[in-house]
C-alpha cells in the first residue's frame, strides 16, 4: 500500500518541491499552507508521515506535532526550519519528533530521512504486532483444559501474574511448565520487557556461569569479548530457569546471592551490577529429596519456591484429551494441508485409553505424525505410532474413561468413569461435538461464516468465539 505524507509549510515552492519529489518516489503527498489546515487535514485522513516547518504564521510547528502525536503516536513527524533554533530543536526531539533538519535541504536528505522514517515506523508497527500476537499465543485462553486440576492451576497463574514473586513450576516432562511460565510473564507487568530462557540442563557445568551471570574479557581461555549474562539480558523482565534441579551445586550459591541481593558480578570484574529480574524456576524433579541427598540448597529451595504451581499429568486429567486432541488435529491439518481429517472410533479408543507418560507435548507429536502418515482424511487404528498399539487396553471395569459412541460408532464424548456432576458431563461432551458440527457447517456453508452461524443456530459472534475456543480456521 502507498504510503502518504503530509507535507505543512507557509512557504508554496516548499510545498511544490516537496511533493513533486516525494510522489516521483512513489509516495502520496498533501499540503497544507498552515497548521491550522495542517491539523484539519490530519483529522480527516489517514498520514504515515508528516513534514512540516517550524516557524509559521499563526499555528506553530510544535504545536502541529503536539496534536499529531496526541491523535496518532505511531504517526512519524520531521521538522524543517530555516531558523536553527536549538531550544526547538530539543523541545521537538522530546514531543517525538523523528528528526529536525535546517533549510536550505538537499532533496537526496529528504530521501533518506523520510525513507528511515518510515522504516523505522514499520518497525515499530511489525514490533507491536508481534508482541500482541504472543501474548494472545500465551493468554491463559490459549491453555488449552478444561478439568477440575488444570482450572486450579489456572486461578493460581491468575493470582500470581501480577506479582513479581519467584514461582516454581513442577510436573512431568511434557507438561507444558515453559507454557505456565510464558503465560504469567505475558499477562504481567513486564510483558513488554524480555522473557529470557535458560536451560539449565543443556549448558556445561563449566558455562553455566559464565551464561548466567556473563564474563569480562580475558577473564578465561576463551573469553574474547565481554559478554554480559541472561541476567542482565532479562533486566526489568523475566528470567525462566527451566530445569533447575540439574544446576551444579557450585553454581546455586552464586545463584542464591544474586537472588537476595538483586545483582550479579560479571566472570573476572569485581564490580556488581544491578538487575531486576522476576525468576520463574521449572523443575521435573523432586527438589526436596534432592535437598535430603545434599544435591540442591535449602536455602536456595525456599527462595525460588515462594509460589509452587503443580502442573497435573495428562494421564491425571483425561478429560481434557479430546480437546487436545481436536486442537492439534486442526492446527497441523491446516499445517500440512491435509484438508478436513477426523480419528475414526477405534484410533480414538486407542487415544483415549493411553497412558500418556510423555504427556501433552507427546500427545502433540503423535498427532503430528498422524496428520502426516495416514493416507486416509479417517485416521485408523494402524495409523497410530507403535508404542501406543503396543500399550495394554485397559479393563472395562478399570478404564480412566468410558466413551460414548454415536450412531456411526464414532465417539462424541469423553467421561471421566467416576463422574456425577451432569453439568460437568454436558461441558465435557460439548467439547468434542461442538467442533464437529463446526465443522460440517463451514464445510455446507462453503467456508462462509455468516451461513454457517445460520445453520447452527447461533450468532456470528458465538460462531467467531467457538472457532477461537477450539482452534478452528
Amino acid at each position: 500500500m502507498t504510503e502518504r505524507i503530509l507535507v505543512i509549510d507557509d512557504k508554496e515552492n516548499i510545498c511544490k518541491l516537496l511533493s513533486a519529489h516525494l510522489q516521483s518516489e512513489g509516495y502520496q503527498v498533501d499540503t497544507a499552507p498552515d497548521g491550522e489546515q495542517g491539523t484539519a487535514m490530519f483529522d480527516s485522513g489517514v498520514y504515515d508521515l508528516v513534514i512540516t516547518d517550524v516557524k509559521m504564521p499563526g499555528m506553530d510547528g510544535l504545536e502541529v506535532l503536539r496534536r499529531i502525536k496526541d491523535r496518532s503516536p505511531d504517526t512519524v513527524v520531521v521538522m524543517i526550519t530555516a531558523f536553527a533554533d536549538m531550544d526547538d530543536a530539543i523541545a521537538a526531539m522530546k514531543m517525538g519528533a523523528f528528526d529536525y533538519l535546517k533549510k536550505p535541504f538537499k532533496l537526496e536528505e529528504i530521501q533518506a530521512t523520510v525513507e528511515k522514517a518510515l522504516e523505522n515506523r514499520r518497525l515499530l508497527q511489525e514490533n507491536r504486532r508481534l508482541r500482541q500476537e504472543v501474548e494472545q499465543k500465551y493468554s491463559f485462553e490459549n491453555i488449552l483444559a478444561r478439568s477440575k486440576p488444570m482450572q486450579n492451576v489456572f486461578t493460581r497463574i491468575e493470582r500470581v501474574a501480577a506479582a513479581n514473586s519467584a514461582v516454581l513450576i513442577t510436573g512431568e516432562t511434557g507438561t507444558g511448565k515453559e507454557l505456565v511460565a510464558r503465560a504469567i510473564h505475558y499477562n504481567s507487568l513486564r510483558k513488554t520487557a524480555p522473557f529470557v530462557v535458560v536451560n539449565c540442563g543443556a549448558i556445561p557445568v563449566t558455562l553455566i556461569e559464565s551464561e548466567l551471570f556473563g564474563h569480562v574479557r580475558g577473564a578465561f581461555t576463551d573469553a574474547i569479548a565481554n559478554k554480559p549474562g541472561r541476567f542482565e539480558d532479562a533486566h526489568g523482565g523475566t528470567l525462566f530457569l527451566d530445569e533447575i534441579g540439574e544446576l551444579d551445586i557450585s553454581v546455586q550459591g552464586k545463584l542464591l546471592r544474586a537472588l537476595q541481593e538483586g545483582e550479579v558480578s560479571r566472570i573476572g570484574e569485581a564490580r556488581t551490577r544491578k538487575v531486576d529480574v522476576r525468576v520463574i524456576c521449572a523443575t521435573n524433579r523432586n527438589l526436596e529429596q534432592e535437598i535430603l541427598k545434599g544435591g540442591f540448597r535449602k536455602d536456595l529451595f525456599y527462595r525460588v519456591n515462594v509460589v509452587p504451581i503443580a502442573l497435573p499429568p495428562l494421564r491425571d486429567r483425561a478429560e481434557d484429551i479430546p480437546l487436545l486432541l481436536n486442537h492439534f488435529l486442526s492446527m497441523f491439518t491446516a499445517q500440512h494441508n491435509r484438508g478436513e481429517m477426523q480419528f475414526g472410533a477405534n484410533a480414538m479408543a486407542r487415544l483415549l485409553s493411553y497412558s500418556w507418560p510423555g504427556n501433552v507435548r507427546e500427545l502433540m507429536n503423535v498427532v503430528e505424525r498422524c496428520v502426516l502418515m495416514s493416507e486416509n482424511p479417517i485416521i485408523s487404528e494402524p495409523d497410530l505410532p507403535a508404542e501406543i498399539l503396543a500399550a495394554p487396553r485397559p479393563a472395562a471395569d478399570g478404564a480412566p474413561v468410558e466413551t460414548l459412541l454415536g450412531a456411526e460408532g464414532k465417539v462424541r464424548a469423553v467421561v471421566p468413569a467416576d463422574e456425577v456432576s451432569l453439568k460437568r458431563a454436558m461441558d465435557q461432551a460439548a467439547e468434542v461435538i461442538e467442533p464437529e458440527l463446526i465443522r460440517r457447517a463451514l464445510s455446507a456453508a462453503s467456508g462462509n461464516k455468516d451461513r454457517a452461524a445460520a445453520i447452527l443456530d447461533i450468532s456470528r459472534r458465538s460462531l467467531f468465539y467457538k472457532l477461537k475456543q477450539y482452534g478452528l480456521n
